[in-house]
């Protein structure tokens, strides 16, 4: 039993370490153990690293070291690209050496060979299209149309030229500086895809992420109907129970079943923890997608309504304390204030502004499930504005 627990400690560990690096920035995990971990992996970890570099091999190392962080992290690259289809096609091909030989078994048949190659050849097509798609590049020639489309809230987006570009910068866009452009509806800038995602390619990103998390629960649920069949036709409950005088249940036939598939068929036990790991984030990572496009919003605005609120804040925060101030020096020569209605006084000062998240730009459910599976630009009413701007 020592290997079944050491499986399970390490599907916690990758678990937990793939959380923490991908999600520990969300506010949940602010101020804890996941936050922590993050912080650690992605600037504690590569400073000792850079240190340790400088000490053994000097600045020529260390130069070096930043030359390759330049390369990957400050300009756009196809390595996360090529780890993708590497992961994908390693996945794919253990699948087929390690369970191929079992279909058709008990319980599948011979159609999921057919299946899980088309399964994955969709998974690879909409990864291309997210990758090379237009996310929704702002020019010149199109910008009046992202003006007109995209007001301006005079909250988080104001009217501004983009100093890289020189054109108007439309409401919800920004400038990538990897992909050196302007996008429309920007969201983030995806590493995996090498691309930005913005307005025009949402929807193949979303379709993405949910065929991917399908396509990694459907490869968990057929591994393990394959080591179920497995189960099934050697007829290991029965040896158990006639030779070895195991008792007729679930928790004493558990652990004996558990152990055997541990040697036999560990690879496929393995595959199996790894996909429903890469599942869960997955489930995560649309989950989150998905309801920032129901409420017809981007990343990168969630990000800009934090600032907007901390700002906000701070400046609450200081009327509050001028108006204590103007409120002492108007009561100089009476009585001094108890503590207890100087307390409530603070209190109600701090709470007389709230800051309101008001969204310009959802506007209801159907109609922000419209805009990302139809953007903008791609209706004809977009169309025929550009064409009559064209025509002045």
């Amino acid at each position: 039993m020592s290997l079944y627990w050491l499986l399970i400690c390490h599907g916690m560990m990758t678990l937990t370490i793939a959380v923490s690096f991908l999600c520990g920035r969300w506010p949940i995990f602010q101020g804890t153990p996941i936050g922590s971990i993050h912080r650690f992996l992605t600037f504690g970890a590569y400073r000792h690293f850079l240190k340790f570099i400088g000490a053994v091999f000097g600045d020529r190392g260390t130069n070096l070291v930043l030359s390759v962080e330049y390369y990957c992290c400050d300009r756009a690259n196809p390595i996360l690209q090529i780890v993708y289809l590497a992961i994908i096609g390693t996945t794919y091909y253990i699948v087929v050496k390690t369970s191929f030989s079992y279909i058709p078994g008990h319980y599948l048949s011979e159609v999921h060979r057919l299946t899980s190659f088309f399964a994955v050849a969709i998974g690879i097509f909409l990864f291309l299209l997210t990758s090379f798609s237009d996310p929704g590049t702002v020019k010149a020639e199109n910008v009046s149309q992202y003006l007109s489309a995209y007001p301006y809230d005079n909250m988080i987006f104001t009217k501004k030229e983009c100093p890289t570009c020189k054109i108007p910068k439309p409401a919800r866009s920004k400038h990538c500086s990897l992909c050196k452009r302007c996008v429309a509806r920007f969201d983030h800038h995806c590493g995996w895809m090498n691309n930005c995602i913005g307005e025009r390619n949402t929807r193949y990103f979303l379709a993405f992420l949910l065929w991917h998390f399908l396509l990694c629960v459907y490869g968990t649920i057929a591994v393990g109907l394959v080591l179920a069949g497995r189960v099934e036709e050697l007829q290991i409950v029965h040896i158990l129970i006639v030779y070895y005088g195991v008792d007729n249940s679930v928790s004493s036939l558990a652990p004996y079943i558990a152990q055997w598939l541990l040697d036999a068929h560990n690879t496929q036990i393995l595959l199996m923890v790894f996909l429903a790991i890469v599942s869960l984030l997955l489930a995560g990572f649309f989950a989150y997608h998905a309801n920032l496009c129901l409420t017809n919003t981007t990343t990168n605005e969630t990000f800009k309504w934090q600032d907007y609120a901390n700002w906000q804040k701070k400046l609450n925060e200081a009327r509050a304390a001028l108006n204590m101030n103007t409120t002492g020096m108007n009561t100089e020569g009476k009585p001094p204030e108890s503590k207890c209605k100087s307390f409530f006084r603070r209190f109600l000062l701090q709470e007389t502004e709230v800051v309101v998240r008001k969204n310009l730009y959802d506007k209801g459910f159907f109609h922000n499930i419209y805009e990302v599976i139809f953007p903008v630009s791609t209706r004809a009413s977009f169309l025929q504005t550009k064409s009559k701007s064209k025509s002045r």
